[in-house]
């Protein structure tokens, strides 16, 4: 089974934000693929599909970013899930805005999300797909990461979270170099 952490934070005055674009991504695939979140536990909703053969689970966390790898411990160990078939999908400052950049493993590149990941797991070695959101040099990067997008960003932000389903998509179907080649910029 493939799994796809889409990493956010719970709450409504969370929903439109920056840091909340890897929740947004695993919406755009539920909505394609016609499959409805519920809560699988406290930490975690979830749902299942099964797509071209594939078994997937979309999961959105529902602890804050800083403890996403709480989430992320508990699928892994339930679904004896392997590292080559865990993907997350978080937003990244230090690309520009619509940048998708898919790794197979890596550090955290300073997110806190990744880095709680890391920590749960003992291992940097599962795929992310990282999502430009640009950075603004005068604003504190959390509270920066933690802002809605402006209004004449939203097109590119929408066009980005589409860029990233496909993506999710060929990862699951092709693998991991076919969509860094694809996707990667």
């Amino acid at each position: 089974m493939h799994v796809i952490f889409g990493l956010g934070n719970p709450g409504r005055q969370y929903r439109k934000t920056r840091h909340n674009l890897g929740f947004l991504v695993v919406d755009q695939l539920s909505l394609k693929w016609d499959a409805v979140f519920s809560r699988g536990h406290a930490l975690f909703e979830h749902c299942l599909v099964l797509r071209d053969s594939h078994r997937v689970m979309l999961v959105k966390p529902q602890t804050f970013m800083n403890r996403s790898g709480e989430a992320v411990r508990l699928i892994l160990d339930a679904y004896r899930i392997h590292f080559e078939k865990l993907l997350v999908v978080i937003d990244d400052i230090a690309l520009p805005l619509g940048r998708l950049r898919m790794r197979p493993d890596g550090s955290d590149g300073g997110h806190n999300g990744l880095a709680s990941i890391i920590r749960e797991a003992g291992s940097t070695a599962f795929a992310r797909l990282r999502l430009g959101v640009g950075c603004d040099p005068d604003v504190d990067a959390s509270d920066y990461v933690l802002s809605p997008f402006e209004k004449d960003e939203e097109p590119e932000v929408q066009t980005m979270i589409i860029n990233a389903s496909d993506a999710v998509s060929d990862w699951i179907q092709h693998g991991i170099l076919y969509t860094m080649n694809h996707y990667n910029r």
